[in-house]
């Protein structure tokens, strides 16, 4: 099989979709890779490696045209959609509901759309997300610290503070992967942390972890109101498969809080868990709301390429291994873990959630097939 690997193109993008190491092991395995020019260069990989890896070095088109599967970070963006061809597979992250018009861009191309945000496991894991969901994590709690400074915006606060002075707090909404990275640094830089989730079960685990040093909060409107009103910091960390991210904090809730304060949302990929969320750029990263810091960057691993494309490669490489050795229907009939990753398959909307957003009904996987 043929797997191709585009640049990213999307703002500050530095990440690429298989680094050296994942390209040598498909050519082992008898498959060809080829790789955009330069696509490597952000994360730290020059072609020379690729090329030494055994890949193939071309030019844009070709690396979009020619394979069989298109292996990418982020979602394709302005003419890309154009640049596939009916019965290629892309294998990337693609946030459809949150992006309807870009869903039916890829469903009128007639591609398969396997999104890796989707796949899940048999436990409810979601194992392609996991890697970029700690990499987000843990830069939402540095990157908050560093806006809540007064020289971008911030009320001039160390999260931290020092004897004598009261410590920042910071409100995180979602026990998951993402949320508990962002606990695990804001509590490394020593802030006060309200962690709120509907999973009390979940929140009973992370309270005997961290000996009740994290205030553990069950989600409800009580509680959101209290917590966000009085954070420094607050963190959306809300995921839901497939679907928009629910709305959980108003408009009016935000402009409740103290001048300065910084709203940071993970989720604002799948359309935000905080209703004055909109996606920024890592050129633009940040807009106010009244007198609030906002932050919406929609590919926040991107900052740190080097790290995200290696781990990302760990989690991918093992599926895009059974795809080209088995053939791209074969394997989602044989993987159920895979095959839940199947938003569009060659225009049919498979995904339930990216069909509640265009509109329209859900084909099962195996009709689709």
């Amino acid at each position: 099989m043929k797997i191709g690997i585009p640049g990213e193109t999307k703002d500050r993008e530095f990440r690429v979709g298989l680094a050296p190491d994942g390209a040598a092991a498909l050519i082992r395995a008898g498959h060809e890779v080829i790789v955009e020019r330069g696509a490597g260069e952000g994360s730290g990989f020059s072609d020379e490696v690729y090329m030494r890896a055994g890949a193939r070095i071309v030019e844009r088109e070709e690396a979009w045209s020619a394979p069989e599967v298109v292996m990418k970070v982020k979602e394709p963006v302005g003419h890309e959609p154009g640049m596939l061809r009916p019965g290629q597979t892309l294998f990337t992250y693609l946030h459809l509901a949150a992006a309807p018009e870009l869903a039916e861009q890829l469903r009128e191309a007639e591609i398969g759309a396997i999104a890796y945000e989707t796949v899940q496991d048999a436990l409810g894991g979601f194992p392609l997300l996991a890697p970029m969901s700690e990499v987000a994590g843990r830069l939402a709690a540095q990157i908050g610290a560093t806006l809540l400074t007064k020289d971008h915006g911030g009320k001039g606060l160390l999260l931290g503070g020092v004897p004598g002075v009261m410590r920042g707090r910071v409100t995180i909404l979602g026990a998951g992967i993402v949320g508990t990275n962002a606990l695990r640094m804001a509590m490394a830089l020593g802030a006060q942390v309200d962690l709120i989730d509907l999973d009390v079960a979940r929140l009973a685990r992370i309270d005997e972890l961290y000996r009740g040093t994290v205030n553990t909060l069950s989600s409800n409107p009580g509680n959101l109101e209290r917590s966000v009103v009085g954070c420094d910091l607050l963190i959306g960390a809300v995921y839901v498969r497939g679907r928009r991210a629910p709305t959980l904090v108003s408009e009016k809730l935000v402009r409740q809080m103290e001048p300065g304060s910084v709203v940071l949302d993970v989720s604002v990929d799948q359309g935000g868990c905080i209703e004055t969320i909109h996606p920024t750029t890592h050129s633009d990263p940040t807009y106010m709301v009244g007198d609030i810091v906002h932050y919406g960057v929609a590919n926040m691993p991107g900052a740190v390429p080097r790290t995200s494309t290696l781990a990302l490669t760990n989690a991918t490489l093992p599926y895009i291994v059974q795809m080209a050795n088995r053939g791209v229907e074969e394997a989602l009939q044989r993987n159920d873990v895979l095959a839940k990753g199947v938003n569009l398959w060659r225009g049919k909307v498979v995904c339930e959630g990216v069909a509640e957003a265009m509109g329209c009904e859900a084909t099962p996987l195996e009709d689709a097939l």
